[in-house]
C-alpha cells in the first residue's frame, strides 16, 4: 500500500470505526488522463460500511468520507469513488 493509500486507511479507520474497508488504487486505468501522475495513486475507489452511516443519505455519506480527506484531496487525489454503506445495508448484497 503507497503513501496516498495508507493515509486513506488510516483517516478513514480512525473517523468511522468500519465493519469492513476496502481501498483500491486504480490510477493504472486512468493513465494519459486528467490528474493522472507518474507513480499513481491520484485515482481510488472505496468501499466502505460503517455504522456512522446510518440515517444518512448517500451524498451526505459521501460529504463526509470527502470532509475526512481533505487533506489528501488538496494534495492532488484526483478522484475518489466510494460507496458508503451501513452494516444492515451490507448484510443484504
Amino acid at each position: 500500500m503507497g503513501k496516498v493509500a495508507t493515509a486513506i486507511d488510516g483517516k478513514l479507520r480512525a473517523t468511522f470505526a468500519p465493519v469492513r474497508l476496502a481501498i483500491e488504487d486504480e490510477s493504472s486505468k486512468h493513465h494519459g488522463h486528467a490528474g493522472w501522475r507518474e507513480g499513481g495513486e491520484t485515482h481510488f475507489r472505496v468501499e466502505i460500511v460503517s455504522d456512522a452511516f446510518e440515517g444518512k443519505t448517500r451524498v451526505a455519506r459521501q460529504r463526509l468520507v470527502y470532509a475526512a480527506l481533505k487533506e489528501e484531496l488538496d494534495a492532488g487525489l484526483h478522484a475518489l469513488a466510494m460507496e458508503t454503506l451501513t452494516p444492515a445495508e451490507d448484510g443484504k448484497r
